[in-house]
């Protein structure tokens, strides 16, 4: 009984450690998309997809809400996207995408975390040609789903390939066709787990189990950084 209590305490300490990390990160987003756009989802479709992917990872709505008020606030602060390039241990390339309030906090913690794990940071711009930008959406493969007709209907949304693992299905499109694609996941009326755009490396790098241990910490180091959005790496 006494192991069995102490497993499920970690489990939910793993739960709230996950969320005291992802949940500001996404009520920043819907901030964000909300001072852009309006803070109406109907008209807002940036802020519809922040609203959807938020409650993909559990944001309550209160809390989505009150994001959405911030936006407006009078003392609102200006949050900005920013990027940062970087290289790790082993040939690793680090693209890395923030939203923040404070752009010199940002950099210097970036710089810090790859100096004391055996990288450095290089000038913007320097990485931008090894990844390829590419519109993203995840949705739950159901019985009744045909895969194929699936891809037939979002040819014309910009979709280049759908990739199956197990349950779980992304729909890949050049950056520029994200609007459509999304748009053609809501005319097939198919619920959408997450919406994002990504950076794919165009030329992957295997590591050992070490080496990739090694780039790991690296990488969760500034994940866990209020200010990242997004980290993509080159590899395989």
């Amino acid at each position: 009984m006494g192991r069995a209590f102490e497993c499920r305490r970690r489990a939910k300490e793993a739960r709230w450690d996950k969320m005291s990390k992802v949940f500001p990160k996404m009520a920043k987003l819907i901030t964000m998309a909300a001072k852009d756009g309006g803070p109406d989802p109907m008209t807002n479709a940036k802020l519809r997809l922040a609203i959807a992917n938020a409650k993909a990872e559990n944001l309550p709505k209160d809390n989505i809400e009150a994001a959405i008020k911030r936006a407006s606030a009078k003392d609102a602060q200006d949050i900005v996207e920013v990027n940062y390039e970087g290289k790790g241990p082993h040939g690793v390339l680090i693209f890395i995408e923030c939203a923040t309030d404070n752009s010199n906090r940002s950099v210097t913690n970036i710089k810090t975390y790859l100096n004391k794990n055996g990288g450095q940071m290089v000038p913007s711009g320097s990485l931008e040609f090894l990844f390829s930008r590419k519109a993203a959406v995840e949705f739950v493969r159901t019985p009744e789903m045909d895969l194929e007709e699936i891809e037939l209907a979002l040819i014309d949304a910009g979709l280049e390939e759908l990739v199956v693992d197990d349950d779980l299905v992304t729909a890949f499109a050049d950056y520029t066709s994200f609007a459509l694609l999304t748009q053609g996941f809501e005319g097939l009326g198919i619920p959408v787990k997450k919406a994002e755009l990504r950076r794919v490396a165009t030329s992957p790098v295997e590591l050992t189990e070490e080496q990739l241990e090694e780039v790991e910490k690296l990488i969760d180091k500034i994940e866990d950084d209020d200010d990242v959005q997004a980290v993509f790496t080159n590899i395989a």
